[in-house]
């Protein structure tokens, strides 16, 4: 089984993957196509199925969605894998559209799911069943790390967004307030801008709402 995984591991993949932006985070998408072919190439007798639950090639929960799963067997030895069916952001498609909330951008909506999502889910699956076997590894690397906790406001930021919201007759709690967060420290770095940006929203729109009192 070493010899598998050490000629497969050792392929290089890079030319072969795509970027994808889910949020903020990118992710590394291997082509299956190329990644079966590259498989059957090196080990001819390499085979793959879909796993069925009830006849269907997904399990299905109400509550949690879609999942997919498949076998992949090479020179005798079979690894499964399995893999939800998700949208763009990586959330969880399910029989019907739903919205969630986001911290700042207000509410999202996950489309249903169709036979197309959960095909391209499946293959998805395959791939990352041959990683399992060495072929691209090195591309999840990290995906079941710790999360990196995000660099917040420093306070020289923290500073120029108070200023600025006094300038339009805002203090810090009321930023606060509306965001959900308990002080100005608890924000991403990145975050100065936007949140005067929106100070500037809500001035526009209260001097608005004053001239049509």
């Amino acid at each position: 089984m070493s010899s598998v995984f050490k000629t497969l591991n050792e392929i290089n993949v890079n030319d072969r993957t795509e970027k994808k932006k889910a949020g903020k985070t990118q992710l590394t998408y291997l082509s299956w196509a190329w990644a079966w072919a590259e498989t059957c190439k090196a080990f001819p007798d390499a085979n793959y199925e879909v796993i069925h639950y009830d006849g269907k090639p997904y399990l299905f929960d109400e509550n949690l969605g879609y999942l997919v799963a498949t076998n992949v067997t090479i020179e005798g030895v079979t690894k499964t894998m399995s893999l939800p069916v998700m949208d763009g952001a990586n959330k969880a498609m399910k029989s019907a559209p739903y919205t969630y909330q986001t911290k700042y951008n207000g509410e999202k909506t996950v489309e249903a799911a169709t036979m197309f999502d959960i095909n391209k889910t499946m293959m998805r699956c395959l791939v990352k069943n041959l990683a399992m076997f060495g072929l691209g590894l090195y591309i999840y690397a990290g995906e079941d790390l710790p999360d990196v906790e995000p660099e917040k406001m420093s306070e020289a930021d923290q500073e120029k967004v108070k200023q600025y919201a006094e300038k339009y007759g805002y203090n810090a709690e009321a930023i606060c307030t509306a965001y959900g967060v308990k002080s100005l420290s608890e924000f991403n770095a990145d975050m100065a801008k936007p949140i005067c940006q929106q100070i500037q929203v809500w001035a526009k729109k209260a001097e608005q709402e004053q001239a049509n009192a």
